[in-house]
């Protein structure tokens, strides 16, 4: 699969804070990747580098399908926190930023009729930027970021400021632009990430700990996990499962407990036995893959 984007060795320091350490990856045409870490880990420092935004201290970050070292042309960047011209309709701005981007007028109106129909604000074109919701706004920046039809769109924390259903809208549109052009988005929301990516960057402290396509990375990090749903709190069975040095984790969240074990077969005949001997009231059990967001707290304690 060809790359878009060839990451190596980037780093970025600021006096004696080392933000960004040695951080190579590779990013694949027609893919989402997500980069995820918690709020500190260098995402936003590492997006800005590679959207142009500020230099690195060193490294090299090369599109290798082009001699132009200036890759802002072929990149789309959506900041976190995204400023627009309320008083402008839709329309207005996607022109405006069209033509910032570039294109001429006529070619930027062209586009615009396009864009708005892809993130879903045909209808909302003509309305004031003031009077649009959070999910909208977000639209609309990826809409700008999109408008001079990029290689690489860049998405900064796209969701992490939404309420539940402007989440949903976003991830929903994202789903729909991996068939337009290829995606690196920056989350510390890991289960929506999930949802969505192809492709997973965990970054922690500017270092990154673990990469690759999702499928790949659950399964290298992946160990037998049983779940038992009780009528009533989890908690109080918890004590017929723990100190059994079978069972590497156990954890009770509500009317479920969870349990990670080390052999899939056997240690499933081993929770039936013990069921049955104790007479536990379990409503249901299940087998269970581990979260995006358990696999990374799993990697970090590596």
């Amino acid at each position: 699969m060809i790359n878009v984007l060839e990451v190596i060795s980037l780093e970025k320091k600021y006096q004696d804070k080392h933000a960004v350490k040695s951080v190579s990856f590779q990013l694949k045409k027609g893919n989402c990747t997500a980069l995820l870490g918690p709020n500190g880990a260098g995402k936003t420092t590492t997006l800005n580098m590679l959207a142009g935004l500020i230099t690195p201290t060193t490294g090299t970050i090369l599109n290798p399908n082009t001699s132009n070292k200036d890759m802002r042309s072929m990149i789309g960047y959506l900041p976190q926190y995204p400023s627009f011209f309320d008083w402008m309709t839709g329309v207005e701005y996607l022109v405006f930023s069209g033509e910032i981007a570039g294109l001429s007028r006529k070619n930027s109106i062209l586009r615009c009729d396009e864009i708005l129909e892809l993130v879903g604000l045909s209808e909302g074109k003509n309305r004031r930027i003031g009077q649009y919701s959070g999910g909208m706004r977000q639209r609309l920046g990826i809409a700008q970021a999109l408008i001079h039809k990029p290689n690489l769109v860049i998405l900064d924390e796209p969701v992490s400021a939404l309420d539940p259903f402007g989440r949903r809208e976003v991830l929903e549109l994202l789903k729909k632009l991996k068939d337009e052009t290829t995606i690196l988005f920056s989350t510390h929301i890991l289960n929506d990430a999930e949802q969505v990516c192809d492709d997973v960057l965990f970054l922690h402290e500017g270092v990154l700990i673990e990469q690759g396509p999702l499928v790949q990375v659950k399964e290298k990090h992946q160990t037998p996990k049983f779940n038992l749903h009780f009528n009533d709190g989890a908690e109080v069975y918890k004590s017929y499962f723990v100190n059994k040095e079978w069972i590497q984790q156990v954890r009770a969240e509500g009317n479920t407990l969870s349990l990670e074990v080390k052999e899939l077969e056997k240690d499933r005949a081993r929770i039936f036995t013990l069921i049955a001997e104790k007479n536990l009231p379990v409503s249901r059990f299940e087998s269970s893959d581990h979260s995006l967001e358990e696999l990374f707290m799993k990697v970090m304690k590596k």
